[in-house]
């Protein structure tokens, strides 16, 4: 006891005004120094519990913790240290020892250790922002988010990785960044015990178990499960589309999809399936493609009971019973169930061809049909009848083949009402109606030799 007085009074003494940890002894010399200081001893909090309730100033001892804090709350009136030290401050500080967090949010029942923390807490209960930038007039909730926003202005990035020597512009994004290098994976999901590095990672994840989806779009009342997933779907009504390709001029709406986009240019896949070694250019991708070798269709429509691979997937198969096509093309006017097909559609206008094949130079309006002309150049036929053996280079032309055995002929002629079991061959009985000339009448033929219609 006589110790720690003669510290304080050393402190007085030279003129010191720098408030001590009773825990670790260190004399901090403002209440940031108590917060930074803290962290390092927070792991050890237990163990005050186990010390006798004792005040390390005057050493008057209680049966209980809050007395302790009640009591030294009292003497700072008193100038129990000599005015010249901030108790307050020790004992704020001394709560991330004791595991104290006096401060409860009357919203939501959760506790903290400082006021200050439940002053921006309630923050998000108010959606209250009281910091602004000068630059843009964003605001934030708290000044800590307004400097790391500034920094975006600026482009200071005063935090380095000491393992690659990336510049981040915030501290946090460099303790996520380190975990690259680490492997750590600090925060668990309760329900399915998958790790994740971040913590919003983990509320993402979350959110697929209790189905919450607290963003909506103000437009369409569509909800979603991210903020970051709102803020790119909002483009969609905007047209806004901010992340351009230097190589191709090519914009995009998210960051994702041009970083997948480049790799088109590059022709890196770094996403392999560990099943079949097949690889791809995004994550998004090979979960799909998984669900290939695991059979598993987890998202069934409640029209009709057909399941599906993706959510995604489900959506556009959704859209043939309620015939919605809500993508357009502003040159003609057509419209589409997605936009993937409307993409593919505006390439007649344009006339590109993206993709091209490095083994005889052509290009191709889709990437599905490069695929199948490269089974020209390596014969793979990947596809096999279960029936018969018989293989196949398109899915297409398996699927045209199991209706021999099936006896299956889906394609209606409504001027006849006579079945095909292919779309192609009731195209070329629909010219018999029309008169239209078909490929095999429009072929030269030799000198003498008659047509006769079939």
């Amino acid at each position: 006891m006589e110790e720690m007085n003669g510290i304080v009074d050393s402190l007085v003494d030279n003129g010191e005004k720098s408030p001590v940890c009773t825990e670790c002894r260190k004399h901090l010399g403002h209440n940031a120094g108590l917060c930074r200081d803290q962290q390092a001893h927070t792991e050890d909090g237990g163990s005050a519990r186990e010390r006798p309730e004792k005040c390390n100033v005057c050493g008057q001892c209680f049966t209980h913790n809050l007395a302790l804090v009640h009591h030294r709350t009292l003497d700072v009136e008193k100038s129990h240290l000599k005015g010249n030290v901030s108790a307050k401050c020790v004992v704020k500080h001394e709560k991330f020892h004791t595991g104290q967090e006096p401060y409860r949010c009357q919203e939501c029942g959760k506790y903290f250790a400082y006021s200050s923390q439940l002053v921006r807490h309630k923050r998000l209960h108010t959606g209250e922002k009281p910091y602004e930038c000068q630059e843009c007039g964003k605001c934030f909730a708290s000044s800590s988010g307004l400097v790391s926003h500034e920094r975006l202005h600026t482009g200071e990035k005063p935090y380095q990785c000491q393992e690659c020597g990336k510049r981040f512009a915030s501290n946090s994004a460099l303790v996520r960044h380190k975990r690259l290098h680490t492997g750590e994976k600090p925060y668990q999901c309760q329900e399915c015990m998958k790790c994740f590095a971040s913590r919003s990672d983990l509320l993402k994840h979350q959110r697929q178990h209790t189905g919450e989806k607290p963003y909506q779009c103000q437009e369409c009342e569509k909800c979603f499960a991210s903020s970051s997933a709102l803020v790119s779907h909002k483009r969609l009504h905007t047209g806004e589309k901010p992340h351009q390709c230097q190589e191709c001029g090519k914009c995009f709406a998210s960051r994702s999809a041009l970083v997948s986009h480049k790799r088109h240019h590059t022709g890196e896949k770094p996403y392999p399936c560990e099943q079949c070694g097949k690889c791809f250019v995004s994550c998004s991708a090979l979960v799909s493609h998984k669900t290939l070798h695991a059979g598993e269709k987890p998202y069934p429509c409640q029209q009709c009971g057909k399941c599906f691979a993706s959510s995604s997937a489900l959506v556009r198969h959704k859209r043939l019973h309620t015939g919605e096509k809500p993508y357009r093309c502003q040159e003609c006017g057509k419209c589409f169930a997605s936009s993937s097909d409307l993409l593919k559609h505006k390439r007649h206008h344009t006339g590109e061809k993206p993709y091209r094949c490095q083994e005889c130079g052509k290009c191709f309006a889709e990437s599905s049909v490069l695929v199948r002309h490269k089974r020209l150049h390596t014969g793979e036929k990947p596809y096999q009848c279960q029936e018969c053996g018989k293989c196949f280079a398109s899915s297409s032309n398996l699927v045209s083949h199991k209706r021999l055995h099936t006896g299956e002929k889906p394609y209606q002629c409504q001027e006849c009402e006579k079945c095909f079991a292919s779309r192609s061959a009731l195209v070329s009985h629909k010219r018999l109606h029309t008169g239209e000339e078909t490929l095999s009448e429009s072929m030269p033929r030799l000198p003498g030799e008659m047509w006769e219609p079939k």
